[in-house]
């Protein structure tokens, strides 16, 4: 539990509600750690707290509530850190990764209807992150946070896929496009969990070449080991300069998954006219970029965002794990260092240098 920003994360014992109509009881078995929670866990980003984080995991649903259908006790199961309801406009043209439910459980620090599940033994309510809250041993959620996966589908690669996977893969599949024009150049910055998934996607897509930029040569390394064709270290080389080196009109296609203005700019730099740069790391609150104005007007240059793959999650997930087993996205490569709950503070540590591949908090019988 989160109690104030830049505080260690607790461990403690909550009471956990029944699910009430629409909503199921999930057993945690995997969560990831996302740098997403560790804005909140500095202050960069702020929720009602005390706050339960953990957005991307997978378990197993133990109990449901009223009224839901398409789940059942026993189900495996990938929790989404935004709901599909299926009835918003952004759900009925196919973009639930906008889906206005969302509204009310970052509003509120509770589930769809506004309110919580989580208290402390005074009575005094814990709040819900995102609607979900995977860094506990249970966890209640609505029907519309879960997707089915197959059974016997290893919680590590499910918890991946909720969210980094899905953010990084469907990026590339759903902005750029399934199909790459070979030579047009993909450049993908930051090689920490979505950064790696969007290589997974470029490679998925048939892009070539695909340039990786991190400022780790650890994490370079696993980048290469996935496919990467070519790889820039950040802290010791101009970005845009080896960007032209590779390719001397510059990429087609940029991913920025880090989320800071520096390497924004740096990847407006390394795009060829009529270039995309697609923006999919968050940053702090407030954070702005300076645009030359000119530039993207004569190149005919493009800047766009892409929330959570811009993806049809309910689909695109099943999908995602058919692939990889498949052989085609081989998401066992991502795991990096797991750690139990009560290691989850050290996790955090790690993961803004030290972390190669995207960390896992094993609970429960996955321990």
């Amino acid at each position: 539990m989160l109690h104030a920003a830049g505080e260690p994360m607790r461990l403690e014992e909550v009471a956990l509600a029944e699910p009430g109509p629409g909503e199921v009881l999930v057993r945690v078995q995997a969560a990831g750690v996302c740098h997403s929670d560790l804005h909140y866990m500095t202050g960069d980003l702020t929720c009602r707290l005390p706050v339960i984080l953990g957005h991307e995991g997978a378990g197993v649903v133990e109990r449901t509530g009223p009224d839901v259908r398409g789940v059942a006790p026993g189900d495996a199961v990938a929790l989404m850190w935004r709901p599909r309801c299926g009835r918003c406009e952004f759900c009925r043209d196919g973009r639930p990764a906008q889906c206005a439910a969302i509204k009310v459980p970052v509003a509120t620090g509770g589930l769809l209807d506004g309110t919580g599940r989580l208290s402390l033994g005074d009575g005094r309510p814990v709040h819900h992150f995102l609607g979900v809250s995977c860094f506990a041993e249970y966890c209640v959620v609505a029907r519309e946070s879960v997707v089915v996966i197959p059974p016997g589908t290893p919680a590590q690669g499910a918890a991946l896929v909720g969210c980094a996977v899905v953010t990084g893969v469907g990026a590339v599949l759903n902005v750029m496009g399934h199909s790459a024009r070979s030579g047009a150049g993909v450049l993908i910055i930051g090689a920490g969990g979505v950064g790696l998934s969007a290589l997974l996607g470029a490679r998925l897509a048939g892009a070539d070449p695909v340039i990786v930029a991190d400022v780790s040569r650890s994490r370079l390394n696993l980048a290469e080991a996935l496919g990467a064709s070519h790889t820039v270290d950040a802290a010791e080389a101009d970005l845009p300069e080896a960007v032209h080196g590779v390719l001397s009109s510059g990429v087609q296609w940029a991913f920025e998954a880090v989320g800071k203005p520096e390497t924004l700019v740096a990847g407006l730099r390394s795009l060829r006219n009529t270039g995309t740069l697609v923006a999919i790391g968050l940053s702090r609150a407030g954070q702005t970029v300076p645009v030359p104005i000119n530039e993207l007007v004569q190149k005919d240059l493009r800047l766009v965002g892409s929330l959570y793959g811009s993806a049809d999650t309910v689909r695109l997930i099943p999908q995602l794990l058919l692939w990889h087993r498949e052989g085609r996205l081989p998401l066992d490569t991502l795991l990096g260092a797991r750690y139990r709950l009560d290691e989850i503070n050290e996790a955090y540590a790690r993961l803004p240098s030290q972390s190669v591949g995207r960390g896992l908090i094993m609970i429960g019988e996955s321990c």
